[in-house]
């Protein structure tokens, strides 16, 4: 079986090549990445063909989907923030990328696509926990660009037959996930505040939930889903149904640390969901042999990489 990551530098397509890397029934693993946000170094002693460049590139993208049986499309540019003072870089990455990728496919014979897509398309809609019946309400550029991916992947499914699936991806971290640019995630950002010993900024009144998701638990998903070759024109969450307040992230990295975190609070930003709160009943029934990692071990492990980064993910 041959695979192709696109967004394989990343923090979890590093993380995804290195498990597939493990299997038997894979072959071959393909990435291709424009390290724009990516970094060689997550693929460190991974036996993997790797490919520099932007999915946008139709050409590059046939020679890489050349005899593939699944893409995993990971390519991106992340976080709301970014995307709010950067809307159309987004959209050409996160949209058209998306589309570029789909036609690749369909040119290379018809492989599996399995995308990230994101809980944020949800946005201002109330209701708890988010199921992927509910009418999406994005809130910032991101969240639409995340949303019209995923449209594209189920009319592709509909118009041409293309094997796809589509997965809310919800707040995941883990190993790998760098902490020290101003877009960082919460988890690395805030343990590298605590162990520098400095306040940790959080922006609102910290009462914000999220569904909290180890990267070690969405590869196993996704590994799955490759070789069993699943397929769902409908989205997917990707989580496991817990909501964990900023305040009780606090406490939890007080735990594991050992050391106090200090709130310092500041503004909302705009684009931000208020909570964020899976129901896994679709995942559950699709994959329900993978047990989530807890998020206090989750956050062990995260700690420990962040303490001694290992040369690869290690997101198991």
């Amino acid at each position: 079986m041959k695979i192709v990551i696109t967004g394989g530098a990343g923090f979890i397509g590093g993380n995804l090549a290195h498990f597939l890397a493990q299997r038997p029934e894979v072959a071959e693993v393909r990435v291709v990445d424009d390290l724009s946000t990516g970094s060689k170094d997550n693929l460190a002693g991974l036996d993997a063909d790797f490919t520099e460049g932007s999915v946008l590139d139709g050409a590059l993208l046939d020679r890489v989907f050349a005899g593939a049986d699944t893409i995993v499309h990971l390519a991106a540019l992340p976080s709301v923030p970014r995307s709010v003072r950067d809307p159309l870089a987004s959209h050409h990455a996160n949209a058209t990328g998306t589309l570029r990728v789909l036609e690749a496919a369909r040119r290379a014979g018809g492989a599996q696509v399995i995308a990230a897509s994101s809980s944020s398309v949800y946005g201002g809609n109330p209701r708890l926990p988010k199921h992927e019946g509910l009418r999406p309400l994005p809130l910032s550029p991101y969240a639409v660009s995340k949303l019209a991916a995923e449209a594209y992947l189920g009319a592709y499914h509909h118009c041409y037959g293309l094997p796809v699936l589509p997965f809310r991806f919800f707040n995941v971290y883990g190993p790998g996930q760098p902490a020290g640019h101003a877009y960082a995630a919460v988890v690395p950002a805030w343990i590298s505040e605590v162990t520098a010993g400095r306040p940790v900024p959080v922006h609102g009144d910290g009462h914000q939930t999220r569904d909290f998701t180890y990267v070690g638990t969405v590869c196993r998903v996704l590994t799955r889903a490759a070789l069993r070759r699943v397929v769902s024109a409908e989205p997917v969450n990707l989580a496991y149904g817990t909501r964990t307040s900023l305040l009780e992230l606090a406490a939890e990295l007080e735990a594991v640390l050992g050391t106090p975190v200090d709130l310092r609070h500041g503004p909302p930003r705009p684009g931000d969901v208020r909570h964020s709160h899976a129901d896994n009943a679709r995942l559950r029934s699709l994959f329900p042999e993978v047990e989530p990692v807890p998020l206090r071990e989750g956050l062990r492990r995260t700690a420990e990489w962040l303490r001694h980064p290992a040369p690869r993910p290690g997101g198991a």
